[in-house]
C-alpha cells in the first residue's frame, strides 16, 4: 500500500488556519475509478482510498505508517509569509490623509 502524509492547506473560502494543523495520511488509489454505466456515477472498488487518518504530528504519522507496513511519502508543506500592513486596517480610517479617500 503507498500512501500520502501531508499537512492539509486552508480552504480557498477561508482565510482562517483551521483544519491545518494535523499531519493526514491518506492512501493513494490502487485501481482507477470507473463510470456506472446504469446510473453514471463514479464508483471504484477500492475502500482505501476512502481513508483519512489524522495525526497530531508529523513523525506519529511517520510511526503508524512504518508500524503497520505501509510506503509513505511525506509532502513538506509550504510556509506562506504573512501579508502585514505597516498601518493595519485602522490605516483605513485615518484622519491624517494626505490624498483623497480612494475606497
Amino acid at each position: 500500500m503507498r500512501a500520502r502524509i501531508y499537512k492539509p492547506a486552508r480552504t480557498a473560502m477561508s482565510s482562517g488556519t483551521a483544519k491545518t494543523r494535523d499531519w493526514v495520511l491518506e492512501f493513494a488509489p490502487s485501481e482507477a475509478r470507473e463510470v456506472d454505466p446504469l446510473m453514471g456515477w463514479i464508483s471504484s472498488g477500492d475502500t482505501q482510498a476512502q481513508v483519512r487518518l489524522s495525526f497530531d504530528s508529523r513523525q506519529a504519522a511517520l510511526d503508524y505508517a512504518e508500524a503497520h507496513g505501509i510506503d509513505a511519502l511525506v509532502v513538506e508543506p509550504k510556509t506562506r509569509k504573512p501579508n502585514i500592513r505597516p498601518g493595519g486596517y485602522g490605516e483605513n480610517f485615518a484622519t491624517n490623509r494626505r490624498g483623497a479617500w480612494t475606497h
